[in-house]
């Protein structure tokens, strides 16, 4: 269902029968296969991940909340488990991400009470999925993401920098699995990845084709306004406000190379009321580095809210 390569198949699904124990699931997307995980019943869980990532990242979560929830985590186009086509196959930018997830909803017919849980490009995602249904969501689960433009107070980090707008940046990215590569070492600060847990999270992107998500959504990063997507990512900035009385989980890994402390200020900010947590000691991989805390927090956030509705 998915190429890349019958080596990385095999490694994949040796690593993924001890630490993705969930069935595979998958809807024809423009002729391209979709995966997501779709485990448990009850109220809603929608998981959505981010850049360099997948499904993979969520797997401790969905194993603890499908005990009482229907937990819904796509890989987006090029990702993980899903299709990994061409420019010509697929135009890799923020809409087309919106529009995966809002069709993949439509077809399991979820369309209220839902919980949002979103990481790093997954909270622009998210958030602009809710923007189109306000009325659907339920609660926030936001962990070391953004859903605004870069703020003020931070620079766009150098290596993104590279990817974006050169060409090194793009050999490195999709030659070398550069990206991918490197996040699973420095994405996490209390110990490294075990070794079949970096692989799980790099082998999706082993080659330049399978790689090309990882640098289209480094290369979709508005960041003026003649780029496209710039009044996207404006629209779904000014829409937050919408949702300023729904409960608000906000777990935070400080030491992280992208999302740091002026993200999280500008949550805050915006957020005032949200149960925040953060991790000095913690980086971009929160659910990674101190998922035996997060976890439980997100269990007893929605447990709480469950009973205070």
């Amino acid at each position: 269902m998915y190429d890349v390569g019958a080596q990385v198949v095999a490694m994949i699904d040796n690593i993924l029968e001890q630490t993705f124990p969930f069935n595979r699931n998958y809807i024809n997307r423009n002729g391209h296969q979709y995966h997501y995980v779709n485990e448990g019943k009850g109220s809603p869980v929608v998981m959505v991940h981010g850049n360099p990532s997948w499904s993979f990242y969520y797997r401790n979560l969905v194993s603890e909340l499908s005990k009482n929830h229907q937990c819904i985590v796509p890989d987006h186009i090029g990702c993980g488990l899903s299709d990994k086509p061409d420019d010509d196959g697929y135009d890799y930018t923020l809409v087309n991400r919106i529009d995966d997830l809002e069709a993949l909803l439509d077809h399991l017919e979820v369309k209220e009470n839902i919980t949002l849980v979103v990481h790093d490009w997954g909270g622009m995602i998210g958030m602009g999925y809710a923007m189109r249904y306000p009325e659907r969501i339920k609660r926030l689960v936001i962990l070391n993401t953004g859903a605004f433009h870069l703020p003020i107070t931070k620079k766009l980090p150098p290596a993104l920098w590279l990817g974006r707008n050169t060409f090194i940046g793009t050999l490195l990215v999709r030659g070398f699995n550069a990206f991918s590569s490197v996040a699973s070492y420095i994405g996490v600060k209390r110990k490294p990845m075990e070794k079949d847990i970096r692989q799980a999270y790099v082998a999706p992107f082993n080659s330049w084709k399978n790689s090309i998500s990882t640098l289209r959504f480094i290369q979709d990063i508005p960041l003026k306004p003649t780029d496209r997507n710039y009044q996207l990512v404006t629209d779904i900035s000014e829409s937050l406000a919408q949702f300023k009385k729904l409960p608000m989980l906000v777990c935070w890994g400080l030491k992280d190379f992208v999302f740091d402390k002026h993200f999280l200020v500008e949550w805050q900010q915006r957020f005032p009321d949200a149960k925040v947590h953060a991790f000095d000691d913690c980086g971009h991989y929160i659910l990674e580095d101190a998922s035996n805390e997060v976890v439980p927090l997100v269990r007893n956030f929605l447990n709480d809210s469950e009973t205070n509705s």
